[in-house]
């Protein structure tokens, strides 16, 4: 019976996730063929804006609301209300201080990155797997309505604004948080190195996962960040099983309960998907999107940072699970370390190729030192 709930738990995860990833994946696939690599580029530039800075506002991670939840510490109000707060004033500054169309948009997505992050961190932390794929899906579901629609009647620049207004059943689910638990900031105190090593841990991962569009725009040009934005999102529904899994695992690691199999399982399939992605992507690249032409080469070398992201994503929760957060502290600092200067180097040496080949480096890179750190635990 255990055996059988695990697979109703993971597929309730997963396939809200596969099939979430694939509906917006084919946005912006669709919207890649519709428009120029620099148009698509400078979307990407400004999104990873937004991304940047809800970070910083985010001082209830997913990770930290997901551990505390499953412990049943009832910190979910008081995290929401820091984030929330520290989101409003970022949204403000910039919408102060750039005053243009798009940082309106940027201002109002960063409210919503943040809220998204709250929600997801307490469905997971409770192991409501199928609320969780319900949020997830009307998500995409309404970022391919409204996506569409708002790219029809207005054009690509309103895209944005469109995707904000996507997450608009979340603030749904934080407003039943405040009305379930009080505020109680004596929580914080006694974890707040947990809940700071998460902070700084979440800071780096979400810079680090845009930092690219951040660097490659002012290095090579909006329109090869369009093709790099193009591989980049490739290289995510490549990668959707073991993020999917992270969700399922991280909960059931706090809680003590080990899951040997799968993760040998779908390390597997990682190596797998990424032959598919060597071999088969650059096919597709060319077949559907010849406007796109450096993102062939772009895709070919990163689709190698499947393996080792899968393993890293599976050390992550165990880490996590143990509280061991200044692990992955570490780990997501020489990721982002790593990425910034090989994109610089490489970036400037190579160009597109470049960036891919430090892509690959940076997550070897996290992967690796996760290996050592787990090695000497279990030799201690």
């Amino acid at each position: 019976m255990a055996g059988i709930k695990k697979i109703k738990d993971i597929s309730a995860v997963g396939g809200a996730d596969v099939l979430g990833t694939v509906m917006s994946a084919a946005f912006w696939f669709y919207l890649a063929s519709q428009i120029e690599p620099s148009s698509y580029g400078e979307i990407g530039w400004f999104l990873g804006i937004a991304g940047i800075f809800s970070g910083i506002a985010l001082f209830g991670t997913a990770n930290t609301l997901t551990v505390y939840t499953a412990k049943k510490i009832q910190i979910q109000s008081t995290l929401n209300f820091i984030s929330l707060s520290a989101s409003a004033i970022l949204s403000f500054i910039i919408i102060v201080l750039f005053p243009s169309f798009y940082t309106i948009d940027i201002g109002i997505i960063l409210i919503a990155y943040v809220i998204n992050t709250l929600a997801i961190g307490d469905l997971l932390g409770r192991k409501q797997y199928t609320n969780y794929s319900k949020y997830n899906l009307v998500q995409k579901g309404l970022t391919l309505c409204l996506g569409f629609s708002f790219f029809y009647l207005f054009g690509y620049e309103s895209i944005i604004f469109a995707l904000a207004l996507s997450y608009v059943l979340h603030f749904k689910r934080i407003y039943s948080i405040f009305k379930e638990m009080r505020i109680d900031f004596s929580l914080i105190k006694p974890r707040i190195r947990f809940i700071g090593n998460n902070y700084f841990m979440s800071i780096l991962a979400i810079t680090s996962g845009h930092v690219d569009k951040i660097v490659v725009a002012p290095l090579l040009g909006f329109a090869i960040l369009g093709n790099w934005s193009l591989a980049y999102q490739a290289i995510a529904v490549m990668s959707i099983l073991p993020n999917v899994f992270q969700k399922y695992l991280l909960p059931q690691e706090s809680t003590g309960v080990k899951n040997k199999k799968p993760k040998i399982v779908v390390i597997i399939f990682s190596v797998f998907v990424a032959i598919f992605g060597i071999l088969v992507g650059p096919i597709l690249i060319t077949e559907f999107f010849p406007k796109f032409t450096e993102t062939v080469d772009a895709i070919r070398i990163m689709s190698v940072a499947v393996i080792p992201t899968t393993i890293a994503l599976i050390l992550e929760a165990e880490f996590l699970g143990k509280e061991k957060s200044g692990v992955v502290l570490i780990g997501t600092a020489i990721l982002m370390t790593s990425l910034i200067i090989g994109m610089i180097v490489l970036g400037s040496l190579m160009g597109i190729e470049g960036i891919a080949y430090s892509f690959v480096i940076a997550h070897t890179a996290k992967t690796s030192f996760y290996l050592i750190k787990k090695l000497r635990i279990v030799t201690d």
